[in-house]
């Protein structure tokens, strides 16, 4: 029996705890510092609180501890990390091997996607160092995982939903290279969603402005059964900067996609947590923010031209409604079989190309038109396709809405020495028992109803009643007894599930493991930022080790290697060098010219024998 789990983001708090009533099995959340988020930190105190929810149904809490760390910054992690540890939370995301050198409580470790584990020695090598987990990259395909799978024996995670960064991540540095924000310390400015110029190495414009390293989202939600095949037992939701609607939303969406998946192989998959979630919503992932949606290299097949990246904006376009047909003033006449509701945010690309958008002032449906009226005029050409990048009456129903997760439970009622008593079982596993002293005294009219109704009343519990075993008879108990003794057994329940609850502990290194490359001089694409990570790879093998681009600066008058990918442009162009005939769509030498004069432009170089593409940053 595999437990399938779904890992779902939360910036803060409250996203984190709808997330978990809305199906999530786990949730990942930054703590006080050094997670991949900057902007999104949390303090103990919030996580300790969001752990108590979460155990309670058995939703694991792992904290993202995955930038890479400073020699001054050395000191502190471990205090951070013992209060993380005393908070209850149930495992670090890390990216820094110095972490395996400070001496931490015993708290499980899983490998960041940040550790690129695109190979199957990585993966060994990271399990012999003490990984509990190993989150793989967003790019490996279904066959490339099941590989590793084959060959290592903890838990594997992958990224199923959201956004894409066009690099192997922990190996970008454009960020860093281009303003000193590293994408390794949590600072990435984005430079893979702005507009460039592809030119030719005179300079000749051969296509102007896209955004050409802006990939779309992910979506495998038809993919969740072949993962799991192929080894995947966490299935993680990218967006820990995304709002909690978005959260609430997509993670509905995928848990429901898990429960059948469990319907249909009930002896090899249950869920990693326990309880039923009810979200008071329809999920429907195409009514989030998204730009437009790929399963990347899921297949394995070489992606077809014109797939993987959103060229024309890196933004929310939307889903199609219609088509303009009349423009008047402040009054647009849209053809659409959709209802367009008055506040909905609609978008376009203007005859320049530019898109653009307006907000809904007033909208009328006539037959197969829809009078829409705007604040101002819009200056849109009849002809013009619409998008729906703002639904208003979604927004408002995942606003309003209030999912709730419940345990369901079963009671036994009977007679105790005295008194009664109420045993309580759950799904969990859980076991607890209370009795209170009551006299015995006939009733005049039939209980079981009354009792049954008297013991239902949980609704200030995350409790629900499944099934209830009444031994008493025709036996009296006054109300207040009957509300009494449930508000005990369910104290005492509530004693035994946090007192089972089962921590995952860290996993023992093994310091013999050799390092997983054929070399021993790391350089500085192994990211070491600190002697403790030395030590590490001392341990392991190495000899020579060079200094993270973050720690020895980044050269400005030389060329640098900021990213490779396994998107390459020329392919998503179609004109692609292992095809015959595509060599003359576009010249040699080709580079992305930035229009901001302070980012530096960055030449294309196809790697075609290991199918990946270089992008090297020039002096400016």
């Amino acid at each position: 029996m595999t437990d399938l789990e779904l890992l779902a983001p939360a910036r803060d708090i409250d996203t984190a705890i709808a997330a978990i009533d809305c199906g999530a099995d786990a949730v990942y959340i930054g703590g006080p510092h050094h997670g991949a988020r900057a902007a999104a930190a949390n303090s103990i105190s919030d996580i300790a609180a969001l752990c108590s929810y979460a155990h309670r149904f058995r939703v694991k809490v792992y904290v993202t501890f995955n930038t890479l760390i400073y020699n001054n910054e050395t000191a502190d992690v471990p205090n951070t990390v013992r209060e993380l540890y005393r908070a209850g939370v149930d495992a670090l995301i890390i990216q820094d091997m110095g972490m395996l050198r400070m001496d931490l409580p015993p708290i499980a470790l899983h490998a960041s996607t940040q550790c690129d584990t695109r190979t199957v020695q990585q993966a060994m090598f990271l399990e012999k160092a003490g990984m509990s987990c190993i989150v793989l990259p967003r790019e490996l395909s279904i066959q490339e995982i099941r590989e590793i799978s084959k060959c290592v024996s903890v838990r594997l995670e992958a990224f199923v939903h959201g956004a894409l960064c066009v690099c192997f991540s922990g190996d970008c540095r454009a960020s860093f290279v281009n303003g000193g924000r590293s994408a390794n310390r949590g600072e990435c400015a984005q430079i893979c969603r702005l507009p460039y110029d592809l030119t030719d190495g005179n300079g000749n414009v051969l296509i102007a402005d896209r955004h050409f390293l802006s990939l779309r989202d992910m979506n495998r939600l038809d993919r969740l059964a072949e993962l799991a095949d192929a080894g995947i037992s966490s299935f993680k939701i990218e967006g820990r900067l995304k709002d909690k609607t978005y959260v609430m939303n997509t993670v509905a969406a995928y848990s429901a996609v898990l429960d059948a998946l469990i319907a249909l192989n009930p002896a090899r998959y249950r869920r990693a947590s326990r309880g039923t979630s009810k979200t008071g919503f329809t999920a429907d992932v195409t009514r989030s923010f998204n730009r437009g949606f790929t399963d990347y290299f899921c297949s394995g097949e070489k992606p077809a031209p014109d797939s993987l990246a959103s060229m024309r904006t890196p933004k929310w376009i939307g889903r199609p409604i219609g088509t303009v047909t009349a423009v008047r003033g402040k009054s647009i006449t849209v053809n659409s079989a959709e209802e367009i509701h008055n506040a909905d945010g609609l978008s376009f690309f203007d005859s320049s190309g530019r898109f653009t958008g307006f907000r809904v002032n007033k909208a009328e449906k006539r037959g197969n038109n829809t009078e829409i009226q705007t604040q101002a005029p819009v200056d849109i050409c009849p002809g013009t396709e619409l998008f729906r990048n703002f639904d208003k009456a979604f927004d408002d129903l995942l606003t309003t809405a209030r999912p709730r997760r419940t345990i369901s439970i079963e009671m036994v009622l009977s007679a105790h020495s005295d008194g009664i008593a109420l045993e309580i079982t759950d799904e969990r596993g859980c076991r607890a028992k209370a009795a209170i002293t009551c006299p015995q005294q006939k009733a005049q009219k039939p209980q079981r109803n009354v009792r049954k109704a008297q013991l239902s009343r949980l609704g200030d519990t995350i409790y629900t009643l499944e099934k209830l075993t009444d031994n008493l008879g025709e036996w009296f108990v006054p109300a207040s007894v009957m509300a009494d003794l449930r508000r005990k057994a369910i104290a005492a329940l509530d004693h035994a599930a946090s007192a089972t609850y089962k921590y995952d502990y860290r996993r023992q290194e093994d310091r013999s493991a050799s390092l997983p490359h054929s070399t021993t001089h790391l350089t500085f694409h192994a990211n070491v930022a600190n002697n403790a990570a030395r030590r590490f790879y001392n341990d392991h093998g190495a000899t020579q080790i060079d200094d993270a681009l973050e720690v020895s600066g980044a050269p400005a008058d030389k060329e640098v290697t900021v990213m490779t990918s396994r998107y390459c442009l020329r392919r998503e162009l179609g004109a692609c060098l292992r095809e015959k005939g595509n060599a003359r769509r576009l010249p040699s030498g080709l580079i992305l010219r930035p229009h901001n004069p302070s980012i530096r432009p960055m030449r294309i170089e196809c790697d075609c024998t290991r199918c990946l593409m270089n992008l090297v940053a020039l002096p400016l």
